[in-house]
Formats: structure tokens, sequence, C-alpha cells
């Protein structure tokens, strides 16, 4: 089984088999520049997630979590968020649309402030590392090590479809859970070969930025650094899900596998596939509207994720966009 199709049967598993928040593919560095990203993740919810669900379905801006903005008085808005105006216009515009921010006018000038203040809505994450197969193990040893160095989730587990020797789990990081995974085409079984252990994410880490011939480059990790991180790959996983789009193509359809529910089937190649590789670049493409897919019913059928909730801005005193002269007054 490709590792595409093997991703998406193993999040509907978990969508199904936990109350957590499951998501794929979500950005996990603090420093280094090629970016680690994350195959699976499964983001525990707290006892402050019915605060969090009540403000938004989709992802609130991280920037606009990390800025000076509180809940307690209004900040004029150029100086909100100590980046490039242009890019702190986007960020708070977004605040706002979200509902995590709200504005007022006065005097011809913008004031934002935090419509709440921001729940820690969860309390475990966790990270699954997606290989349907474990002939080649000498990058995925690497990503797992870095992944325990840092300590920026709670666990790591390697998913697998292979039969895992005692070999394979001599060369796992010890701090890793291993699960075997067998998917067929009605289900999906999961069996713990090794239980993860807890990493110290309340500590500092290492990170690797990078490797070259008999050189390793590292950076520490503080404990607020992982901290900023681990809200921000929280709050991305609760807006972002783990279904995918679907492609504009007549050969693709929706259909169940494994448990899975609305996923893209090409019938030109007669599998699962990963839209990202569709287009006019294949030879069985063929120009169509995407199949009518409603992602978000199917996720708030089967997690507490809310789709649309009531919201907790209390008032907009004034509709304008950020931006206008008088908003650059000092």
């Amino acid at each position: 089984m490709r590792e595409y199709e093997f991703e998406l049967s193993l999040c509907a598993h978990l969508e199904r088999s936990t109350e957590g928040i499951v998501a794929r593919q979500l950005g996990a560095s603090v420093h280094a520049t090629a970016g680690r990203v994350l195959d699976t993740v499964v983001v525990t919810p707290s006892a402050a997630f019915e605060r969090r669900r009540a403000i938004t379905a989709e992802t609130i801006p991280p920037l606009a979590i990390e800025c000076s903005v509180g809940p307690g008085r209004a900040t004029r808005w150029p100086g909100a968020v100590d980046l490039h105006p242009e890019t702190a216009r986007g960020v708070l515009e977004r605040a706002v649309d979200v509902g995590f921010f709200e504005r007022e006018r006065r005097s011809g000038r913008t004031y934002v402030r935090q419509a709440v203040r921001y729940p820690i809505w969860f309390d475990e994450i966790i990270a699954i590392e997606n290989k349907p197969t474990l002939d080649r193990p000498g990058a995925l040893i690497e990503q797992l090590q870095y992944d325990v160095s840092l300590g920026l989730v709670d666990r790591v587990i390697l998913a697998t479809g292979s039969y895992v020797t005692r070999a394979h789990l001599n060369r796992i990081p010890a701090p890793v859970g291993v699960w075997r995974v067998e998917v067929d085409s009605e289900d999906v079984t999961v069996e713990e070969v090794r239980a993860p252990q807890a990493l110290a994410v309340d500590e500092r880490g290492t990170e690797v930025l990078d490797r070259a011939a008999g050189r390793t480059d590292v950076r520490t990790v503080s404990p607020a650094e992982k901290t900023r991180v681990r809200t921000r790959i929280a709050e991305r996983a609760y807006g972002k899900g783990w279904r995918p789009a679907f492609p504009a193509c007549a050969r693709v359809q929706s259909t169940a596998r494994a448990g899975t529910q609305s996923v893209p089937h090409c019938a030109w190649k007669d599998r699962v596939v990963d839209p990202g590789g569709c287009g006019p670049d294949c030879p069985g493409y063929a120009s169509a509207p995407a199949p009518a897919v409603d992602h978000d019913a199917a996720r708030a059928a089967r997690t507490p994720w809310e789709p649309d909730p009531d919201g907790v801005v209390r008032t907009q005193v004034d509709l304008d966009r950020f931006g206008s002269e008088s908003d650059h007054d000092s």
C-alpha cells in the first residue's frame, strides 16, 4: 500500500477510536530552516476545550495569540504586532475575521483586543510517523531521533505495515512507540508492538539544524519556545484536520475504503491518489469540477470539532477594514 492511502486510513481509524483532534502534514520545527513535517498528529483536549471550540472552527493565527494584545485594554493596531506593517495587517485582519480579536474605532483610529482570553485547550500532542514498509529505515531513524532529542511533542509513534523484528526495535530510538497497522478494504487494525514513552516537553531540547559529512549542527530549544510551537501545532491541527481537498478532475471520485470516508479515488490509476499530484501533467487528467464532498459535516459527525460555533465577539463598533490613512497617524 502506498504511504498516502496508509496515512488516510490510519487517520480515519484514529478519528473513530480516540477523542482527540486528528490532523496530518503539520510543520514541527523551531529553528531548523529545512523544517520537520509530522505525518499524523493527535491532539488530546483538555478541560478548557469547550472554550476553544466556542471561538472559531478555523485556526487562530499564532502571531495573534503570541502578540501583546490581550483581553483587557484595547491596543492601537499598528503597535499590536511587532512585524512589518503589511504582515501585521494580515495577522490582525485574520484574527478579527475568525472572531479571536474584536476591534473598535476611536477618533478615527483602530484599536483591537482579544475577544476572549486564549484557553490552553489541549493536554497532549502525539506524533505518528507513517511508514507502510521498513525496507529503507535510514532516513526514518534520523527523523525519529530528531523528534526525541527535540522533545516538542509528548509522544512519538512509528506506524508501519511491516512485520517488526527485534532488529528493527533495536534501531528505533527507545522512547518511540511502535504500531503494526493492517489495512484491508473494510477496516484498520492496530497492534501496539511497543508503547511510547513520554518526552520531556517541559525541559530544554536539542534541535538538529543541518547534517553534513562528519558534522551535525544543533541548537538548544527552551521550554518557552517549545510551548509556542506546540500551540501552533495544536491550532493548525484544529483548523486543518486530515481530510484532503479533491482535485478538479473527472476521473477522481469520492470513495470509502478501509474505514476512510470521502477520500479521492482515481479511476484511471485505480487507487486512492494524493491530490497534490493531480493536474494537467498527469496523462489521465480530464478537467472537470471537483466532486462535491462535505468534509465539515463528516468531521463534525465524528469528532468534538464544531464547524459553526456561535463565536465570542461581543461587538465591533466599526466594520471598516484596517489600513485607513488615519490608522497610521502617531
